[in-house]
C-alpha cells in the first residue's frame, strides 16, 4: 500500500461574495504597507478597486503594481522581487489570473532572500528557499489556473518555462469569489476553463494520484464539464460562473497534490517559444496527449467520460476511452479554441525545437502513466500539428 502526502492552503474562502472576508484576513497580520499585484486590464476596468477600496478605507497604505504580463518572463519576476524588497511592504495581495498570482507569490517569498529569482529556479537554480517571506492573500479573477492553492510560480524563459516551487509560496489565505469572474471575456473564460479541466484530468491519471485527489479531480471534471460551455456563451450566467470557480479551485487542490503530466510538459514550450497562453497551450494538446497515452489509463478515462456527462455503461473501457478523447476534442472545439498547432500559426519547422524543450520537462513528465520519451513527444507534437490523433507504434 502506498502513502499519499496531501498539502492544502491553510485557509480558503469560496462562494459568491466571499471577497467580504478580505479585511478580516488582512487584520490578522496587522500590516501597514500592502502591495497589490494585479493585471493592468483589471486596474483599467476598475475591478482592482473591489480590493483596494476596502483596504484603503480601513487605513492601510496600498501600492498597486501592474507590471504584469501573461506568461511572465523571468525579467518581469526579477523586477517585481526587487520592487518588493525596496518598498518596505508588510503584505502582498495578488489579484487576477495565474500570472498575477504567481508573481505575487514569488515577490512575497523571494523579497526576503538574497540573490536573483533565477537563482531559485527548479531546473537551473543554485539556491534554496529558506524563509516564508511576507504574508500573502491570493484572489483569482479567472476560473482556471488554481494558482491560489499551489506552491509554484511559473516563469517564461527564452524558449520554455521553469518554476520556483516551495511550500512557503502557499497563500496564507485564498479568496475564490465567482462574482469577480463575471467580466472575464469569452476567450479568456475558454482558455482558463480548459486549463482547469486539464488540471483535473491530468491529476486523475497521474501516477501520484490517491483516493483523495481522485475524488477532487472527478468532482472538478463534473463541475467544469457541465458549465464551461455556458460560461463561455453567457458570462453573466451566475451558476456557470460558480461551477467554474469551484471546479477550478478543486482542480487546483487535486493537481497540486497529484501533479500534472504530459499535457503541461508539452504546453510549456508552446508558451515559451510562441507566447501562446497557458490555457490555450493545454487545450490544443489535451486530446492528442490523452489519445496517445490512452491504453495506459483506459479505466480512468472511462471515469472521466462519465464525469463529463457521457455514459460508459454499455461500453468496454477501451471503447469508453476513445469516447473520452472525442469528448475532450468536442469541448475544445465548442469553446472556440483552435484544435491544431497549425491553427496557432506554428510552423512545421518548429516541431523539433518544441520536442527538444519538451524533453527537458522531466519533473512533470515523470507523472505520466505512459512514460514519454523523445520519440513519443515528437509524435504527439506532430499529431497536434496535423490534427490526427495517433498512438504509440
Amino acid at each position: 500500500m502506498s502513502t499519499a502526502k496531501l498539502i492544502f492552503t491553510p485557509l480558503s474562502y469560496t462562494g459568491w461574495g466571499s471577497l467580504s472576508q478580505l479585511i478580516p484576513e488582512v487584520e490578522k497580520h496587522s500590516p501597514k504597507k500592502i502591495l497589490v499585484v494585479t493585471d493592468p486590464m483589471l486596474e483599467k476596468i476598475g475591478l482592482t478597486k473591489r480590493v483596494t477600496d476596502p483596504l484603503e478605507k480601513s487605513g492601510y497604505d496600498v501600492t498597486v503594481y501592474t507590471d504584469v504580463v501573461p506568461e511572465p518572463p523571468l525579467a518581469i519576476g526579477e523586477k517585481l522581487v526587487s520592487f518588493t524588497r525596496d518598498g518596505g511592504y508588510d503584505m502582498v495581495v495578488g489579484v487576477g489570473g495565474g500570472s498575477a498570482l504567481d508573481l505575487a507569490k514569488l515577490a512575497a517569498v523571494l523579497c526576503v532572500h538574497e540573490g536573483a529569482a533565477a537563482d531559485y529556479l527548479n531546473l537551473s537554480g543554485t539556491k534554496q528557499v529558506t524563509q516564508k517571506g511576507l504574508p500573502k492573500i491570493l484572489i483569482p479573477t479567472t476560473a482556471g489556473t488554481g494558482s491560489e492553492v499551489t506552491n509554484i510560480s511559473v516563469l517564461s524563459l527564452e524558449t520554455t518555462k521553469d518554476v520556483v516551487t516551495h511550500d512557503y509560496l502557499l497563500a496564507d489565505a485564498a479568496i475564490v469569489d465567482p462574482e469577480l469572474t463575471v467580466s472575464v471575456p469569452a476567450k479568456v473564460t475558454a482558455a482558463t476553463g480548459i486549463d482547469a479541466l486539464t488540471h483535473a484530468v491530468e491529476a486523475y491519471i497521474s501516477v501520484n494520484a490517491s483516493p483523495v485527489t481522485d475524488g477532487l479531480a472527478l468532482q472538478a471534471i463534473r463541475l467544469i464539464g457541465r458549465s464551461i460551455r455556458k460560461a463561455v456563451e453567457d458570462g453573466s450566467n451566475q451558476q456557470a460562473r460558480i461551477d467554474m470557480s469551484n471546479g477550478s479551485y478543486i482542480a487546483g487542490l487535486a493537481f497540486f497534490n497529484a501533479g500534472v503530466a504530459g499535457v503541461h510538459a508539452l504546453a510549456y514550450p508552446l508558451g515559451g517559444q510562441f507566447h501562446i497562453s497557458h490555457g490555450e497551450s493545454n487545450a490544443v494538446l489535451l486530446p492528442y496527449v490523452m489519445g496517445y497515452i490512452r491504453k495506459s489509463c483506459q479505466t480512468k478515462m472511462a471515469d472521466i467520460l462519465n464525469a463529463l456527462g457521457g455514459n460508459s455503461n454499455y461500453l468496454s473501457d477501451e471503447e469508453a476511452s476513445y469516447k473520452c478523447v472525442e469528448e475532450l476534442e468536442r469541448i475544445v472545439k465548442d469553446v472556440g479554441i483552435p484544435s491544431t498547432l497549425a491553427g496557432f500559426n506554428i510552423p512545421e519547422s518548429a516541431l523539433e525545437s518544441l520536442t527538444k524543450d519538451g524533453v527537458q520537462q522531466k519533473r512533470i513528465l515523470a507523472r505520466s502513466p505512459l512514460p514519454l520519451g523523445e520519440v513519443d513527444i515528437r509524435n504527439i507534437y506532430r499529431s497536434a500539428f496535423e490534427g490526427v490523433i495517433v498512438e504509440p507504434s
